[in-house]
């Protein structure tokens, strides 16, 4: 019997046993505005952390020289015992549905995710071991990762491929308001990749209600927010507290 067989065999309809290697670092505490997909946001910037057992440097022989990571990682916030062959995705307002497989809504019958992320460097922790500094991640802070693969260009990159409903969803930027006072209590360095995230409209594809306060948490601070057309004011900058 070949290896394929076996495989089948041993593992059955029970699956497999999925081992956590890392967890992403971000500036999302809470799954409110993070990016729909990834590299959206080239200025957001996150860190891998390996777990202990595989803080292992020659795991990591020859990563350097990709550009692209492939993640595959949990929606460790979506986890339920059972699942539902359709969804609506936010980005047609909530109200019409679509096959979950002909979607990449978090609730499935496996909670797994798929990202692309920029490797921008590696960098040997004393106490963490090796930790990839990444950017255009589309995950909250702590987020569990079951895999990591080099990104191909060669076979991965399909610019002609059709993107299904996608295709037919208006991207546009809203227009930032950020008062100078509240800006400055945002740390410096995380300025531009804020207003990026506000400006891609972090909001539910159904919620449009102008009188509308939203909170986002981002890099330890409750960023609240109004939306009215398509402008985004941001009215408040406190602390942010679970």
């Amino acid at each position: 019997m070949n290896g394929a067989g076996n495989q089948k065999e041993k593992g059955g309809s029970q699956g497999m046993t999925m081992k956590v290697i890392a967890r992403i670092h971000t500036d999302f505490p809470t799954k409110f505005g993070i990016p729909h997909q990834s590299s959206r946001i080239d200025s957001l910037k996150a860190r891998i952390v390996f777990e202990p057992e595989y803080r292992v440097l020659e795991a990591l022989r020859g990563l350097e020289e990709y550009t692209f990571l492939w993640l595959i990682w949990e929606f460790s916030e979506s986890v339920r015992d059972t699942w539902s062959p359709t969804v609506r995705p936010p980005k047609l307002g909530g109200n019409i549905r679509k096959g979950v497989f002909a979607t990449r809504s978090p609730f499935r019958p496996n909670p797994l995710g798929l990202s692309s992320v920029r490797l921008e460097r590696i960098e040997m922790n004393q106490e963490l071991g090796p930790v990839l500094h990444v950017t255009g991640a589309d995950m909250m802070d702590g987020t569990p990762i079951y895999d990591i693969k080099p990104y191909l260009p060669y076979v991965d990159s399909h610019p002609e491929a059709a993107g299904g409903f996608t295709d037919r969803v208006s991207y546009e930027k809203l227009k930032v308001v950020f008062p100078e006072e509240l800006l400055l209590k945002i740390p410096k360095e995380k300025r531009v990749p804020l207003k990026e995230v506000l400006s891609s409209d972090p909001r539910p594809g159904y919620q449009r209600d102008p009188e509308r306060v939203y909170g986002l948490a981002f890099c330890g601070k409750d960023v609240r927010f109004r939306v009215e057309e398509d402008v985004l004011t941001v009215c408040e900058v406190v602390d942010f507290c679970r």
